[in-house]
């Protein structure tokens, strides 16, 4: 086996600049790949983190039926025994109770629909950056605050200002109408245009007055350490709450307009991949069939002396291992080099593309990983393919006859 690896890395060189050229294109196939995967997968997570810790969160825990038909008539309150169970998994870092209704807001002459959320302030803070999105003005401090923040394009659209006074009228669980004053103490740009243009932020136990709820909730939002231990925490608390009318949805299943967003521009890039990979198995194939065919008469004085087909077939495939894995290794550390550039330095879009991301409830903004599975998968994809590439040439030399072989020209 020794003497065939050393023949087989003697043969690479014999034509040094073919061999190059080869071991260059599998190493610019592979940086390329890995450079357009982490980019593409580096934004994908960005954009999940973002959206995830911008209001919706990892999870959340629901009654039944709630995410198909939003109402105040499937909430549920939060008792001991679910905030034990929530505080008992280390993977959950905090959760808030949230309270979701429409209603109407009003000022002077000018009335529009609302989306109404109650929140409690300081547990929100553990969960997402909702908060942190005041535009302008200030966050209220309380949950009986009488203060409000309002999308900023909503308040616009009403004609009011900062501190001014506004009347919301909604329907509460009672079936009750419950209208309130409340003052606009600041704006929201979150940068969605549903959220901005609609959005009215309040406190819970304001909300509880106005929504006569008393204590009720509509969900608690749920943040991870990591959004890859969604699944196994959501498995984890749908098994402990199987007995109840409460169920858990990830971000998949409460944004699903993102997921398929996500899934579209997945499979362009996956399709690129495809061509570019295919593209390279043939420079791989030509290299070692252009390789074999000038050594046939070698090959069959080798056979016509008794050496086994399968030792020369070995040869072949150990020919196409070495080209390729010197390839793979230099394209690995220069996609390592390009995705950590982009991991450190983000690509930040303006103008019409940053128009167009918005467009898709995307940032404006690309960054690359270092995740290892993408470096895995590549590598092992590469490696089948060329692989798979050099069958024709070992057909080739399996059926070579030793006197065929000797006297070809």
């Amino acid at each position: 086996m020794r003497l065939l690896i050393a023949i087989a890395w003697r043969n690479l060189w014999r034509n040094r600049r073919r061999t190059l050229i080869t071991i260059l294109a599998v190493a610019f196939a592979v940086m390329l790949s890995l450079a357009m995967r982490g980019l593409q997968l580096g934004t994908y997570e960005l954009n999940i983190k973002n959206a995830i810790s911008l209001f919706s969160g990892y999870l959340q825990v629901q009654k039944t039926g709630y995410q198909e038909n939003p109402s105040l008539q499937k909430s549920f309150r939060a008792d001991p025994q679910l905030t034990d169970l929530l505080d008992s998994i280390p993977e959950i870092t905090g959760y808030a109770p949230r309270i979701t209704a429409t209603g109407l807001v009003s000022f002077g002459d000018n009335t529009k629909g609302a989306a109404i959320i109650a929140i409690s302030p300081d547990q929100e803070r553990r969960v997402s950056k909702i908060l942190e999105r005041v535009n302008t003005g200030a966050a209220f401090a309380s949950d009986s605050s009488d203060q409000i923040l309002m999308g900023h394009k909503l308040l616009k659209n009403l004609r009011a200002q900062i501190g001014d006074r506004v009347v919301i009228l909604a329907q509460g669980y009672d079936g009750s109408l419950g209208n309130r004053f409340f003052t606009v103490g600041g704006t929201l740009k979150t940068g969605s245009a549903d959220l901005d243009g609609t959005v009215v932020l309040m406190g819970r136990q304001t909300a509880d007055d106005l929504l006569s709820t008393y204590g009720r909730i509509n969900m608690l939002a749920l943040s991870l350490r990591d959004y890859r231990e969604t699944g196994a925490v959501q498995k984890k608390l749908s098994t402990a709450l199987s007995g109840s009318p409460l169920s858990v949805l990830n971000w998949e299943e409460m944004m699903p307009a993102l997921k398929q967003a996500i899934a579209l521009d997945d499979v362009g890039g996956q399709l690129f991949l495809m061509i570019l990979v295919t593209v390279v198995s043939f420079g791989i194939m030509n290299t070692v069939l252009m390789s074999i065919t000038e050594r046939f008469k070698e090959f069959g004085v080798s056979l016509a002396v008794g050496m086994p087909y399968r030792k020369l077939v070995t040869q072949v495939i150990l020919e196409t291992i070495f080209i390729t894995a010197i390839g793979l290794a230099l394209g690995n550390l220069l996609g390592a080099g390009i995705n950590y550039y982009f991991t450190t330095h983000p690509i930040l879009l303006g103008g019409e593309y940053a128009d167009l991301f918005a467009e898709f409830g995307f940032l404006p903004q690309q960054q690359s990983t270092m995740r290892p599975d993408i470096f895995i998968n590549i590598t092992l994809m590469m490696l089948g393919i060329s692989l798979l590439a050099a069958v024709y040439p070992i057909v080739k030399v399996y059926r070579l006859e030793p006197l065929k072989g000797i006297r070809y020209t």
